[in-house]
């Protein structure tokens, strides 16, 4: 019979929120055995892909390799999880290892579920198909646009939530402003594909973003979900969501973004709720059911946009939380649902929209962040990079 191996903490993950947890609490607990659990041997800057796909930036300064991220006195454990029992404080891996632990930090992010799209995976990355969600394709989304002359231009948006909300559209202006530079805008059309019902969620955002569909004649379709492609043809099918009947819209590149859904370990699991999500208060950090368990990041059940900012503000308020209770002691911190979304409108061009639980804005500067400016375009391009890199991965930030 396997004996399982003790850790005081184990992290399962090695993205954002895991990396970000793990250096936190190895300079906070010099003398704790701290485990994380991750399989890829790479770690991604995924913000910057949006400007990778747009043609401003080169995705390799987006890849680091997992060994130089683990913080000094973290223990690596290069394997997947593939089974959580909460009621004995143990996971299961992939390998058959039985790991116990005191206290679990759940941090393992999104599930990219490209075969949800009939046709899709063996479309994309060639032939006007692409899509910045991934490290593999994320170039194909720069050839299309740049290959792109005439036709239709579509950018969907999935009916499921999905990470970084506002980068379906951020593709779309850059593609948008492109086309003008290259004086290819008249003969191009392009479309906003979306199952969602507006083009923001926030008020005040999507009063300034609704100006700029006018203004630049984006052709917006609401309520639409991408269901099929026929990638022979190169069309592309849509249900509308309300009526249920289908729709097919020709095109010369589409830029998919693709459904999302909790893992499926954490989905089958006893940390899930009824939607998948890893159940915590979302306050908290804290799991509804097992007290020693904590999430953050986009597997949580935390209602907020799938952002690594939201994650800046969750990582420590997991981890005061987390501290407290190896003391015996309440935590007393809280997170109150901020987020970030850097909306890139252009070259040059952005919108920093930032808001809470209650989808008020909860602004940085002292100025309209609904307005596009050239100066947080650059603070997007060059210094959150910097930020992530040398300050989240490092427990700094």
């Amino acid at each position: 019979m396997d004996t399982p191996r003790t850790h005081r903490i184990v992290i399962v993950g090695g993205g954002t929120g895991g990396i970000a947890v793990a250096a936190r609490l190895a300079r906070a607990l010099a003398d704790v055995d701290i485990s994380l659990i991750e399989p890829a041997s790479k770690h991604y800057y995924q913000p910057l892909w949006t400007l990778v796909g747009g043609g401003a930036a080169k995705r390799e300064t987006t890849e680091r390799e997992m060994s130089t991220l683990i913080p000094d006195g973290v223990k690596w454990i290069r394997d997947s999880v593939a089974e959580f029992m909460p009621e004995s404080n143990e996971v299961k891996t992939a390998s058959g290892t039985t790991i116990a632990y005191d206290s679990l930090v759940v941090a393992p992010g999104i599930q990219i579920n490209w075969g949800v799209i009939d046709g899709l995976k063996e479309a994309v990355g060639h032939d006007g198909v692409c899509s910045n969600y991934s490290y593999e394709y994320v170039d194909s989304t720069w050839a299309a646009i740049q290959a792109t002359r005439d036709g239709n231009a579509i950018f969907t948006y999935p009916n499921t939530p999905i990470k970084c909300g506002g980068a379906p559209q951020k593709i779309m202006w850059l593609a948008d402003h492109y086309f003008r530079k290259q004086g290819r805008r008249s003969s191009v059309n392009v479309i906003f594909a979306s199952a969602g019902a507006s083009i923001f969620g926030i008020e005040k955002y999507r009063i300034a973003l609704e100006k700029l569909v006018k203004a630049r004649d984006i052709d917006t379709r609401f309520g639409n979900n991408l269901v099929a492609l026929r990638a022979a043809s190169k069309e592309a099918v849509f249900e509308n969501l309300e009526t249920g009947e289908t729709s097919v819209l020709p095109y010369s590149m589409i830029h998919v973004t693709p459904p999302m859904s909790a893992p499926d370990f954490i989905k089958q699991s006893p940390l899930a709720n009824e939607a998948g999500w890893v159940d915590v208060d979302p306050a908290t950090t804290q799991h509804n059911t097992f007290k020693n368990v904590w999430a953050l990041g986009d597997a949580s059940s935390m209602p907020t946009a799938k952002t690594g900012a939201a994650i800046r503000k969750q990582a420590p308020t997991l981890v005061t939380n987390l501290l407290a209770a190896i003391a015996g002691r309440e935590g007393d911190a809280t997170y109150d649902g901020y987020t970030s979304c850097p909306l890139v409108t252009g070259y040059g061009r952005l919108i920093l929209a930032e808001f809470n639980y209650a989808g008020e804005p909860a602004e940085t500067f002292p100025f309209n962040q609904a307005k596009e400016r050239l100066s947080m375009y650059i603070m997007k391009k060059y210094l959150l990079p910097e930020l992530y890199w040398k300050g989240m991965m490092r427990g700094r930030a």
